[in-house]
């Protein structure tokens, strides 16, 4: 078997010779409008009213944007956007040269996640709609989103994997010439598997009456799989290179515990209720 060579440019093309066009905001995008056409769908087939679905995915596109972007400059690159704290805001690098149009570079799932949980949150203070029914049914479709930004990064040649040392996997030629784990394949199809197994379980009512546990579900499975990927994942910062598990890891695991403390929660409730 013979690796893939992989030296795709990231850009399309160049609008007015100073807004570039990339595969990662044209798999975002579309994630997005997936994720919206898919959630509109369970909607639809549930009878659910389709008046907040819009506003729920204006709330969920901002958080996700403004939770990944302060999640990657806190936890990753604090040292950097402390000096440089107008580069969080604006898709600009700045230096003594000028500003130079860099789109935003850098954007962490888990502060995404932490942003979506915030702006549904504040939708649900808003519409009074119940937090864990809204969580179930906004679960089913994140997977979608995540996937297609993993894609995004694949035509980046960035997040990759470790050296496979072996005669498969990826060579991203335009870092080196090494054989690498194509991690992020690894992720974008581990949450579409995820999606199927959570549109499965709506789709045949699983615990449809039990609100919360298919988001405890996928707590679990998400970031149980992001935290085994990243063993064969290279560390994003050099900080993480003494650190036994990565920054990464360390932040999948309070969700995975939050995962497991929900679904208890919720069968003990139900036996409770039946005994």
């Amino acid at each position: 078997m013979e690796p893939l060579y992989w030296n795709v440019d990231p850009e399309i093309t160049t609008l007015f010779g100073v807004f570039p066009i990339k595969y990662y905001g044209l798999f975002f995008v579309t994630g997005l409008l997936l994720s919206y056409t898919i959630l509109k769908k369970i909607f639809l087939s549930e009878n659910i009213p389709l008046k907040n679905l819009d506003t729920l995915t204006n709330y969920v596109f901002i958080g996700t944007l403004v939770g990944a972007r302060l999640g990657h400059c806190l936890f990753y690159d604090f040292a950097y956007f402390w000096q440089h704290p107008l580069e969080i805001f604006l898709p600009f690098k700045i230096s003594s040269e000028g500003w130079d149009f860099t789109g935003f570079a850098g954007l962490a799932s888990h502060g995404g996640a932490i942003g979506i949980l915030i702006a549904i949150t504040l939708f649900v203070i808003k519409t009074k709609t119940p937090f864990l029914w809204i969580m179930d049914k906004v679960s089913i479709v994140i997977p979608i989103g995540c996937a297609f930004i993993r894609f995004g990064n694949f035509m980046n040649s960035e997040i990759y994997g470790k050296p496979t040392n072996r005669n498969y996997g990826v060579v991203f030629v335009k870092d080196d010439l090494i054989t690498r784990h194509p991690t992020q394949l690894y992720e974008a199809f581990s949450f579409l598997a995820i999606f199927v197994i959570l549109w499965y379980l709506n789709k045949k009512k699983i615990f449809f009456h039990q609100n919360g546990v298919v988001f405890g579900i996928f707590l679990i499975l998400m970031f149980s799989a992001r935290f085994i990927i990243e063993f064969s994942k290279e560390n994003q910062v050099a900080f993480e290179d003494t650190m036994t598990l990565n920054m990464g890891q360390l932040l999948s695991i309070p969700f995975i515990i939050v995962g497991i403390i929900l679904i208890t929660l919720r069968i003990l409730k139900k036996e409770a209720a039946t005994s």
